[in-house]
């Protein structure tokens, strides 16, 4: 299974101390390396977190917010949806974790929709450069493949700190855009940054079924998408 759509956390102001939520919507077919649970939903790590007593408690409930190229919808549609959920909630900041590239977007823009409502957010991300050219407060970034943005697959102590290391963020940072990244190494394929949407190592045959491919989805999901309108 694969994740396109961005993983947040939220604090709660239902005690004392921190409290936090956990969105998730999932998606098949784009994301690699998630066999692994906690490499992109770090739920058991802020549980364990919890148990420190370095926050509260993990809320009940967790968000997902939609990917969307659309920054319009994001701003104006589903960053508002959001907002709306987190003061439902009583929340008081949150950490937001995309997957997919567009999600580092999206994310990116709804951390400034929960800002301006005074929730202060955190981003634990693998695409330094779109959070960065977004412009966030606090950026975690962790140099793994795209999926992995809460830590190394299969190596539970090292989500777990990276989980810290956010949570600690919301107190340490000092300054807008301010950019931390983990200490941890990709353990897997070293060449991994190299192989990412790169069209020059495949060859014009396969760029091209790619693309009938691609085309393909699109015209399945338009076909889907007007059937339902004509239920409707």
């Amino acid at each position: 299974m694969g994740l396109q759509n961005s993983i947040l956390f939220m604090l709660n102001r239902r005690t004392k101390s921190p409290t936090w939520v956990f969105p998730m919507l999932p998606m098949i077919g784009f994301i690699p390396m998630v066999d692994d649970q906690g490499s992109y939903f770090p739920l058991r790590s802020l549980k364990r977190l919890e148990e420190e007593g370095m926050i509260g408690e993990v809320s009940s409930r967790f968000y997902g917010l939609p990917t969307n190229r659309s920054q319009k919808t994001t701003l104006e549609v589903d960053a508002v949806q959001l907002l709306a959920k987190c003061q439902e909630d009583q929340i008081d900041a949150a950490i937001l974790v995309p997957n997919c590239p567009v999600c580092h977007q999206s994310v990116s823009l709804a951390a400034r929709v929960l800002e301006d409502a005074g929730i202060s957010t955190v981003i634990m991300g693998c695409a330094k450069d779109i959070v960065e050219h977004v412009g966030v407060p606090r950026l975690l970034f962790n140099n793994f493949p795209l999926g992995n943005a809460a830590g190394l697959p299969h190596q539970r102590s090292v989500q777990v700190e990276i989980a810290r290391l956010a949570v600690s963020m919301l107190a340490t940072a000092v300054r807008p855009r301010t950019t931390e990244q983990s200490p941890f190494e990709w353990h897997g394929a070293p060449d991994w940054q190299k192989d990412y949407c790169n069209a020059s190592i495949l060859s014009s045959e396969e760029i091209r079924l790619r693309r009938l491919e691609f085309d393909k989805s699109k015209a399945d999901a338009r076909e889907i998408r007007e059937n339902n309108s004509c239920v409707s």
